[in-house]
């Protein structure tokens, strides 16, 4: 068997000048043995990727980036809610049924940047602007071993466009959809000699919809809406002998409606990065220097019982400064052995101001977080074994927090905390006759807590869930072992996977009334996620190509050691926002003439079953089926026209119960032109 390598954050915006084209043909989901962020170009452990080509992103329904993962089995969002509705603070991701709060136990990067929220941990999906995406990976199982903090569900890494071989590229496209929304995009890339550049933006608009449930609702619902915009320019040095260097701006900007006239949030964030790549005849190095600024802000209410009026309760600010730099290097020493090292420092400073309106009083909280870290990675490759394994050590530490009162001079000194973590990680594959590949993989794995668990006292609807300057780090524990078969016709994977998490920090009822809660995080004993992932994809016969997932997790609380009077013993209870069974699948037809794909057809239908909104298992949502359905038609060779409809059938998708019930969107209809030129 032909084992597919893919080489996760290695991949930089400085790739050589046979970068492939903008807008690439239709290629499947990719069910992979990867290489990992120390050996490029160098199959590595058994843990499986899903890729998504830029052309599957612009096929799938929706109007934000995690919308368009939608058909990645196993890939769950928090809350069922994608980001152009959701407040940001539950934009959170769970790979492997471990579950998610605001901040992720999954890592998110691109550049080998992280792209998790410096103060919160939540992902900004419309951070790079649509365009700019050249292809999005998945890698799920713990990576702590490579990449810190965060990774204890995998790392999904964003692929940038760089600028194609031709002197001038240009696409752009332009659409409507239901809801009151229209979105834009461009992207412009030029190559010459002396420098190449690239340059993107994107905006979306949209007038969203009533997130409230029908029976519910009074006169303060109104709908959860965005503007936002972002815009991307990179600079390439061009390449002198094997040397590449660039340097790159990215920012975003966004205003967003959370369902009542008061309760509103924006974020203004700007990213910079450098970077240095050099290849050898035996290795690999890149150096990255980056940094980002950001500024968040929100609004709280109180709404009244009959939902007909709200009060103002607070006012937060919070601007964030993130610095970092990460350095690797790899070095073939022989035939069949590979090594690679790395390190990597990530300082974030952070300020919470918290004002509540009745008082004018404002309690600042300010604190330091700083992650450092290195790795040793080798692969030793005889005949058709292939074993690796690595080493990482971190240092994660959170100082000099204090907290103050804008009417009183006394300035409290928060507790400082400092862990030390080993995170190895062993894998083996054998290859085998006929096609056939056996694959096992353990790691442990650790999430450090966010200034937004330690500081942040947040708000979704009617539920408060208070901050806790005392949490320790989340460790985790795992294993992975499975099948994989490929032939002329077909590939078919079969995973097993099970991860156990000590320290999990979840949020603690402190106490309850009908139409609110009071919550607290805390560090509970021990959670644990286990079960079997099975993917399946056929290669395109007569223009037809279909994939297949489905994931059984059995994620429940294994251990409990809360001492709130009010939260009942949760051993035994499943984790939050984590279905027993959820499905995917999709269907692509394309119609030729000749060498010219006229139409395109492709269909993702989806099953997410049951789950709970609390740690009590007392809020129950319930299954849903959806199906998204899009089609684009190639009006001439630069111009094409496409309309797609997500949620097709207008199911209604229970979000949260907070405790109020929330829905998931309705049916959302969108149509479009896109046009490509290079020359």
């Amino acid at each position: 068997m032909r084992l597919a390598t893919t080489f996760i954050l290695a991949t930089t915006l400085a790739a050589s000048a046979q970068a492939p084209p903008l807008v690439p043909p239709p290629v499947q989901q990719s069910i992979t043995v990867t290489a990992d962020r120390g050996l490029p170009g160098v199959t590595d452990s058994a843990t499986s990727v899903a890729t998504l080509s830029s052309q599957q992103l612009q096929n799938a329904s929706g109007l934000t980036l995690d919308d368009r993962l939608h058909s990645v089995a196993g890939f769950q969002l928090f809350r069922r809610t994608s980001s152009w509705t959701a407040n940001p603070t539950t934009e959170g991701i769970s790979l492997r049924g471990l579950g998610s709060t605001a901040a992720s136990r999954t890592l998110v990067e691109a550049d080998q940047v992280p792209l998790n929220d410096p103060f919160g941990g939540w992902i900004h999906w419309d951070e790079i602007p649509t365009l700019a995406i050249q292809q999005v990976e998945l890698l799920r199982g713990g990576s702590a071993d490579l990449y810190g903090s965060s990774a204890i569900g995998g790392v999904i890494a964003v692929e940038p466009v760089t600028p194609s071989p031709h002197a001038l590229t240009l696409a752009a496209d332009t659409a409507g959809a239901t809801e009151n929304t229209a979105l834009g995009d461009i992207l412009l890339t030029t190559t010459s000699h002396v420098l190449s550049t690239l340059g993107a933006f994107s905006a979306l608009s949209t007038g969203g919809y009533v997130t409230t449930a029908p029976a519910l609702r009074g006169t303060v619902d109104i709908p959860s809406n965005v503007f936002e915009q972002s815009g991307r320019l990179v600079f390439f040095a061009p390449p002198q002998t094997k040397l590449r260097a660039f340097i790159l701006g990215n920012f975003l900007n966004e205003a967003r409606g959370n369902g009542t006239p008061l309760q509103t949030n924006g974020t203004r964030l700007w990213r910079y990065l450098d970077g240095l790549d050099q290849d050898t005849s035996h290795g690999h190095a890149a150096l990255r220097l980056f940094g980002s600024r950001e500024a968040y802000r929100q609004s709280f209410s109180s709404i009244a019982t009959n939902r007909d009026s709200e009060t103002l309760t607070k006012l937060q600010r919070v601007p964030t400064d993130e610095l970092g730099l990460s350095a690797q290097a790899s070095h073939a020493f022989a035939t069949s052995f590979t090594g690679a090292l790395g390190f990597d420092i990530r300082d974030i400073r952070a300020t919470d101001d918290e004002t509540a309106p009745a008082t004018s009083v404002t309690t600042s909280t300010s604190a330091r977080q700083r992650e450092t870290g290195g790795y040793l990675d080798a692969i030793w490759q005889p005949k058709q074994w292939s074993l690796s394994g690595s080493l990482r050590i971190d240092s994660f530490r959170t100082f000099s927090a204090q907290q103050s009162l804008s009417n009183a001079t006394a300035v409290t000194p928060l507790p400082e905390l400092d862990e030390l973590f080993a995170s190895p990680r062993l894998g083996l594959v054998r290859k085998l006759p006929h096609g056939l590949a056996l694959t096992g993989t353990a790691f442990r794995a650790f999430r450090g807590p966010t200034m937004n668990e330690l500081y942040r006292t947040g708000q979704v609807g009617q539920q408060t869930t208070l901050a806790n300057s005392s949490l320790l780090a989340e460790r985790a524990t795992g294993f992975e072992f499975g099948g994989e078969w490929a032939s002329r016709l077909a590939s078919l994977r079969a995973t097993y996977f099970w991860t156990e998490v000590n320290r999990p920090i979840s949020a603690v009822e402190l106490s309850q009334t009908p139409t609110t809660q009071l919550l607290q995080r805390q560090n509970l004993g021990q959670i644990r996620s286990r079960g079997l992932m099975l993917e399946a994809q056929t290669t395109r016969w007569h223009n037809f190509d279909t994939t297949f997932g489905y994931q059984l997790a059995v994620a429940t609380v294994t251990a409990f050691n809360s001492s709130s009077p009010a939260q009942a013993n949760l051993t035994g209870n499943w984790i939050p926002e984590v279905p027993r069974e959820s499905v995917t699948a999709t269907a692509n037809y394309a119609a030729q003439a000749g060498p010219h794909s006229l139409a395109n057809l492709h269909l993702i239908a989806s099953y997410t079953g049951h789950t709970y909104d609390d740690a009590a298992n007392q809020f129950l949502l319930h299954p849903y089926a959806r199906f998204d359905l899009s089609a684009d038609r190639e009006l001439t060779r630069k111009l094409s026209l496409y309309a797609s409809a997500q949620n097709l059938l207008n199911r209604t998708i229970d979000v949260g119960r907070t405790p109020i019930l929330t829905l998931a969107a309705p049916r959302l209809v969108q149509a479009g032109l896109r046009y490509t030129f290079s020359r």
